[in-house]
């Protein structure tokens, strides 16, 4: 038998999504408490659908300091852990990280022969980064505008919009209170949908209204 066992298993294409998420101090008590909740609640909408559950692989980055925290599993196979505060902000490092990780999680489909769907990378922040983005904002940039990756940002309380509008071609969004719960079922529908379609077939993501949990580019 040859290739990687999850591959031989599960030949399914992947939606690798990767989680770049805020565990810095500031974001103790209520928010990192609303946030472990909201990844409950990522992975049982998700699981609602049978294919998505087999496609869509996550992984997760805590910041504060930058640390892989769960390598790329299917949702299904994912088992949510608790994050605790700790550190500063070094956001741009962890996009960074989070980056390579899809580089080399796309070569690894490659060389198992599993299509791919366009990445996902979603932030969630509830400050400004304590390290040079610049480098970082400029990868994420060129990628989205070369259709290789599709990517969020998300601001809780304090954060910085201004620095986070320019992070990605895409606007930032504020979260309503912490409204987490409601941000992940939000944003598990589209990948359920991305799930059903081919990869590569460069279908318009059809996004639904954010009002129930943040506002645009506040």
């Amino acid at each position: 038998m040859f290739g990687q066992p999850e591959f031989v298993y599960n030949p399914e294409p992947r939606c690798p999504v990767v989680l770049l998420l805020d565990n810095s101090t500031s974001m103790s008590g209520a928010p990192i408490e609303e946030l472990n909740k909201g990844l409950f609640k990522f992975k049982e909408e998700v699981e609602r659908d049978t294919l998505a559950s087999q496609r869509v692989e996550l992984s997760i980055v805590s910041f504060g300091p930058v640390e892989h925290v769960q390598d790329f599993v299917t949702i299904n196979s994912y088992v949510p852990k608790a994050l605790e505060p700790k550190g500063s902000t070094p956001m741009g490092a962890a996009i960074e990280y989070g980056l390579d990780l899809i580089r080399d999680r796309k070569e690894m489909y490659r060389n198992n022969g599993i299509q791919h769907f366009t990445p996902w990378m979603i932030l969630i922040t509830d400050g400004a980064p304590t390290d040079s983005w610049e480098n970082a904002s400029e990868r994420v940039m060129r990628a989205e505008a070369n259709k290789e990756l599709t990517f969020f940002s998300v601001g809780v309380c304090n954060a910085n919009m201004d620095t986070l509008k320019r992070m990605s071609l895409r606007p930032p969004a504020m979260l309503n209170g912490l409204n987490f719960e409601k941000f992940f079922k939000w944003v598990s529908d589209p990948l359920k949908q991305v799930s059903c379609s081919r990869p590569n077939s460069n279908e318009m993501l059809k996004l639904d209204p954010i009002d129930a949990w943040g506002t645009i580019g506040v």
